[in-house]
């Protein structure tokens, strides 16, 4: 069956300021070696939250203000760098569900897109719209239209770019090339089946001359 289709998320959002964030900004590579990603939110911008002593620093994410935001409005080239999942696995993690941003590194563009994660390219005028009004009012509720491809909020409306191939995923509910490698499983298996090498034992191979 189709995962859940993605066709616009509504939130209150969070503005995370600075163009070329890079992926051991979001999280740093000493918090890679877990066993699974359920944790990786609690060190999102680890090092740009906390100091040595694990204390917060003053940094948009540790603003009471936007507590709970699930939308994170950014500036360009957002998750450039090493192509580490763990940086949008991160990002879900600890609550968002959207990321607007004037642009991205292809590869995380791309790991976040098969996370089910939008990655949605505004104007840097419209950026700074957005984060203007959010900053004013923190508790505005900002549309991401993945459809439409459009951010909505109070009477603004800012047109946004999304690939169709990836928007029409996301709306299909068809983001997860695994899960849907996963839905053609009988078909596999009977092609398999069908096949006449498929299972046959394999022949002693022939030793080679030095091994005589």
């Amino acid at each position: 069956m189709p995962l859940k289709p993605i066709s616009q998320i509504s939130g209150r959002a969070v503005y995370v300021p600075g163009d070329d964030v890079d992926t051991d900004q979001i999280i740093p590579a000493r918090f890679l070696r877990c066993i699974t990603f359920d944790g990786l939110g609690e060190f999102l911008f680890y090092d740009l939250r906390k100091d040595g002593e694990g204390r917060d620093r003053p940094h948009p994410l540790n603003d009471p203000r936007f507590a709970g935001a699930s939308i994170m409005i950014a500036g360009n080239n957002f998750g450039c760098g090493s192509s580490r999942e763990h940086a949008p696995q991160a990002i879900s993690k600890a609550g968002f569900d959207a990321i607007v941003a004037e642009g991205f590194a292809e590869i995380f563009f791309g790991n976040s897109s098969t996370l089910g994660l939008p990655c949605l390219r505004a104007s840097r005028q419209d950026i700074q719209s957005i984060a203007a009004a959010v900053q004013a009012d923190p508790s505005i509720e900002i549309t991401a239209d993945v459809a439409n491809r459009e951010i909505r909020f109070g009477d603004t409306t800012i047109p946004c770019n999304l690939p169709e191939a990836v928007r029409s995923g996301l709306v299909s509910g068809a983001w997860d090339p695994i899960a849907e490698l996963l839905e053609g499983d009988s078909a596999i298996d009977a092609l398999a089946q069908s096949l006449p090498y498929v299972g046959r034992p394999r022949r002693p191979r022939a030793p080679m001359r030095n091994e005589e």
